[in-house]
């Protein structure tokens, strides 16, 4: 067998897997499936009966009609009973790979997030989650459903005229022979669809929530021109399926319709011969002709499981994938916050430049080191490097003397709290932002403490509910300097020694800018704290200042002896010193 074609065959074992914590759903669905076929077949023997009795002897019985209703409503329950257990085990399912998913992906490392974007995260969530269970349960119905009613009409068929349902066996390698060769191109097609629709959706992503400077710019027709032909292209690549699953079907059909007139001609002369009688000749053409939709249904369930496999292959690549590295041992309470780098660099993939090259400094405790230098200079990535949410590629960093790689990875990010310029808020009240992960067991008094030690006080006893308002999706409900206050206050309640600022008050006016930097003016004390700062006149009495430039740490020192040294901190300063001029 081929690697190619191995590799169906094992995703598809794994999916089964998936299944098997719903099993008791599932055989209590295959016993009702079998009971729905078998009440299928019995309706045609009873037709059998009502042709021969009522219509050619003229001898009405009361348990034909009785038994008419008995079995269709028997096979109308089994339905329903299969419907329901196979639908619990497929949502059961579709839940299942989502938890998965959604855990391996705040486990895994910095880069898979510059690798591979948001919206083609959501798409393996969403649409492929839906496909894997389509391929696991949801197809097995149609394959069950649809096998056991073609056995029960090959039973009544045999049962009535064996002659007549022989032709069967000459057509049914034929049809099989043709599901298989299209099942590959059903596989190509639609691994090809879920690449262009996870580019949809990242498309339009990117444009709804930039739509300002869309706006601004004029770009809603570039915008629509790029969206158009993705779109276009999906629209393309899903016609393909449509046509391939369409001309599979008809061929199907048509020699469903070939096999058909094959077994009209036999059954004709066996009723001339006295060896079918009425009852039996409807009863096997019934069959027949309920034959033909069966079919249509299995050929349907390939492409079912093939977009369902694609799917699954699309998701387990992401499960199989490494987790972000936590190999320490050494457990940490509490950090007294000593920071050293040693001859640290950074290189991201792909990036012929390092973005950290030999920098070496220490940060003590109770001090704040500022951290400034032109855009792409490595600001960012410095203080990245802390919570090893990346990994420098050489050098080392050290906690309290130990290497941080040492450490749990937890027990290493309970010391750091950070407050960026892009503060994150989540869809929930005021008091859960500020409370949020492991600070959620923290009590009304405390968070409220937080709320005012952050200067938020004033705006947070003017919402509705107080800490209980909603802040939006995002925060969207705040100013920008009202979220920058809840992200100090977040920090406040975590108390942890290690304090980072990166570039908290670059986007604030005047005025939030001033309650923002007192707020941190209470917070920073006693902490090892770094600053990324964008504006200079802000870490003037910053404790030493580091000058990074092209990824290099190009100067180091006091406010006062750097502007003494006339370089690049100097240079710098005077630009700003003529901006706000």
């Amino acid at each position: 067998m081929t690697e190619t074609a191995a590799v169906p065959g094992k995703t598809w074992r794994r999916l089964q897997g998936y299944a098997r914590p719903y099993r008791a759903f599932l055989l209590l669905a295959a016993l009702a499936l079998a009971l729905e076929a078998a009440a299928s077949a019995a309706v045609l023997e009873v037709l059998k009966y009502i042709v021969d009795d009522i219509f050619v002897a003229k001898q009405f019985s009361w348990w034909l009609p009785l038994g008419m209703v008995a079995l269709l409503f028997g096979r109308g329950l089994f339905g329903l009973v299969s419907d329901y257990a196979i639908a619990r085990s497929g949502r059961n399912v579709a839940r299942d790979l989502r938890m998965q998913l959604m855990g391996k992906y705040l486990r895994m490392p910095g880069q898979r997030f510059d690798n591979e974007t948001v919206p083609s995260m959501l798409t393996r969530l969403g649409a492929d989650s839906d496909q894997v269970a389509q391929a696991a349960v949801d197809a097995l119905k149609v394959t069950v459903s649809s096998v056991l009613q073609v056995v029960a009409l090959l039973a009544v068929m045999f049962w009535n005229s064996w002659k007549v349902s022989l032709v069967l066996l000459v057509l049914a390698p034929l049809m099989a022979w043709m599901m298989g060769k299209v099942g590959r191109r059903y596989r190509r097609l639609n691994h090809e669809i879920q690449q262009s629709a996870a580019s949809m959706l990242q498309t339009a992503d990117q444009a709804l929530h930039a739509q300002q400077e869309v706006k601004s710019y004029g770009a809603q027709q570039s915008e629509m021109k790029r969206y158009g032909k993705q779109t276009a292209r999906n629209v393309g690549l899903q016609m393909k399926v449509e046509v391939t699953r369409g001309t599979l079907s008809m061929l199907v059909q048509s020699i469903g319709a070939l096999g058909l007139a094959v077994m009209l001609v036999v059954a004709g002369r066996e009723a001339a011969l006295g060896q079918l009688s009425a009852g039996g000749f409807m009863a096997v053409m019934t069959a027949m002709i309920s034959l033909v939709p069966a079919l249509k249904q299995l050929t349907n369930v390939q492409s079912m499981l093939n977009r369902g496999t694609t799917s699954a292959e699309r998701i387990f690549s992401v499960l199989d994938a490494d987790d972000e590295p936590d190999h320490g041992q050494r457990a940490l309470a509490r950090a007294r916050g000593l920071l050293e780098f040693r001859h640290v660099s950074a290189r991201y993939d792909g990036q012929a430049r390092p973005a950290l090259e030999d920098v070496s400094f220490v940060a003590r405790p109770g001090t704040v080191t500022a951290i400034v230098g032109r855009s792409g200079s490595g600001k960012s990535t410095l203080v990245k490097l802390l919570p090893r949410f990346y990994a420098p590629s050489s050098g080392e960093i050290l906690l309290d003397g130990e290497p941080i790689e040492a450490y749990r990875l937890a027990d290493l990010r309970r010391q750091i709290a950070m407050v960026s310029q892009q503060v994150m808020l989540f869809d929930g009240s005021v008091a859960e932002n500020v409370a949020y992960g492991e600070l959620q067991d923290s009590s009304p008094e405390a968070i409220a403490r937080a709320i005012a030690a952050a200067n938020a006080a004033e705006f947070v006893e003017r919402l509705p509910e107080g800490s209980a308002s909603p802040v939006g999706e995002r925060g969207g409900k705040l100013s920008g300097g009202q979220r920058q206050r809840l992200a100090i206050a977040r920090a406040m309640l975590k108390d942890a020694p290690i304090l980072v600022l990166d570039e908290a008050t670059a986007a604030l006016d005047n005025e939030s800018e001033r309650l923002v930097q007192d707020a941190l003016n209470h917070l920073m004390p006693d902490r090892t704290t770094l600053v990324i700062a964008h504006r200079l006149s802000t870490i003037e009495h910053a404790d030493q200042v580091l000058v990074l430039d092209e990824g290099r740490l190009v100067e180091q020192g006091s406010h006062a002896e750097l502007i003494a040294r006339d370089g690049l901190y100097a240079h710098l300063h005077r630009l700003q010193f003529r901006e706000s001029a």
